[in-house]
């Protein structure tokens, strides 16, 4: 990505104690990671949100998390990336994926929302879905009456160990569509697992 240009990096998450240790946010899991290793305090707010802005392997970054709840991440990304001057396609989006087996990450170019609820709220706020994203796989339950639970369950402390190695993933694969662009991340993180 250009330099000259700055990347909004927006992890998707519930607000609040009750929701940090779950799988839905994954998107903030990966934010903190970034905000910690390059050093870029989320002390900022406005528009309902957090963010700090940096430089992550040359590129002017936002790294943002919506506290608006995941179904209304959308408004206040978009109201950010105004003030900024940030096209949707300088937007990349980290979010949770149960359609995606546990620990795959999956980087895509575009695309539909697949019954997610932050990524609808998103599509709906910016008009279109021509951004990046960054999916966490944390797969399905074993019915659809447990998904809710599911997503914003807690984890066992093995799949816990498992969720901080793709967490950290995650993180690594941000960096290098930072640094290397979106078509070489995605054929170097897309195979895992």
């Amino acid at each position: 990505m250009d330099d000259k240009r700055i990347v909004l990096i927006a992890g998707l998450g519930n607000p609040g104690e009750k929701y940090e240790k779950t799988r839905h946010n994954a998107g903030f899991q990966v934010v903190d990671i970034l905000s910690r290793e390059f050093s870029i305090p989320l002390s900022k707010t406005k528009f309902d949100l957090v963010f700090g802005r940096g430089t992550i392997e040359g590129t002017d970054v936002i790294l943002a998390k919506p506290m608006a709840f995941m179904n209304r991440s959308g408004p206040p990304l978009k109201k950010l990336a105004d003030y900024f001057g940030i096209p949707s396609q300088d937007l990349i989006v980290i979010y949770d994926d149960i359609d995606l087996a546990f620990e795959r990450l999956k980087l895509k170019e575009k695309g539909g929302h697949g019954g997610h609820n932050g990524l609808r709220s998103l599509i709906d706020a910016f008009g279109t879905n021509d951004f990046p994203r960054l999916r966490l796989g944390i797969g399905r339950p074993g019915t659809s009456a447990d998904v809710t639970g599911h997503v914003l369950g807690r984890f066992s402390v093995e799949e816990a160990e498992i969720f901080t190695r793709m967490v950290d993933e995650a993180g690594k694969a941000v960096v290098a569509v930072l640094r290397d662009g979106l078509t070489v991340a995605m054929n170097n993180f897309n195979c895992l697992r």
